[in-house]
């Protein structure tokens, strides 16, 4: 398993693991009644491939199972920073797919954190490690960008989830809510 900076001709792998990250109702919310999972996806696969994006393949990391040539996993982040600069492509991609405008969303990250935005290991690479190593290489990440922290809000029905991240050294640092789902806002200083 090798992990690398993703490719924009991955577009269509990212989204898919993207949207399995945010799970099934969530992306429904966003494409909202009048719109299809599909649509949905037809949307992400844009914003993956788009360079200015919060989901683009330039925030992106993926673990490439070498043998099959496939995208075994995926870790989205980027400089929180510059979240209202990347979300511009996400609000004007929902409108032209899906009609529907989030502009009034919360804030999931800020200055001085290089955010994980979506992480998720195709169910067929679980249980080897991926997971653990995509977080280790986004904390290498942010200390080549001389971002202080790494943040990521974990859902608080997500368990597992959180065992994996204060596995890898996140620590609590809040409450947050987004979504409509209440969150635990965790870090790892890394400079």
């Amino acid at each position: 398993m090798k992990i690398e900076q993703a490719q924009r001709q991955q577009a269509g792998e990212i989204a898919r693991l993207i949207m399995t990250a945010m799970n099934e109702e969530c992306c429904q919310y966003f494409a909202g009644p009048a719109h299809t999972l599909a649509d949905f996806e037809a949307m992400m696969t844009t914003l993956c491939a788009r360079d200015d994006s919060q989901y683009s393949y330039l925030n992106t990391l993926v673990a490439i199972d070498e043998e099959h040539g496939k995208v075994a996993g995926v870790c989205v982040s980027y400089d929180g920073a510059l979240l209202h600069t990347l979300r511009k492509a996400f609000l004007e991609e929902v409108w032209n797919y899906c009609e529907m405008d989030h502009s009034g969303m919360d804030d999931e990250t800020q200055a001085g954190e290089l955010y994980i935005d979506s992480l998720c290991v195709d169910k067929a690479y679980r249980g080897q490690g991926i997971a653990t190593r995509l977080l280790e290489a986004t904390v290498e990440k942010a200390r080549r960008m001389q971002i202080k922290e790494v943040g990521l809000l974990v859902d608080h029905g997500n368990p597992q989830a959180e065992k994996l991240y204060r596995r890898v050294g996140f620590t609590y640092q809040n409450d947050a809510a987004w979504g409509g789902h209440p969150m635990r806002h965790l870090v790892k200083h890394v400079l």
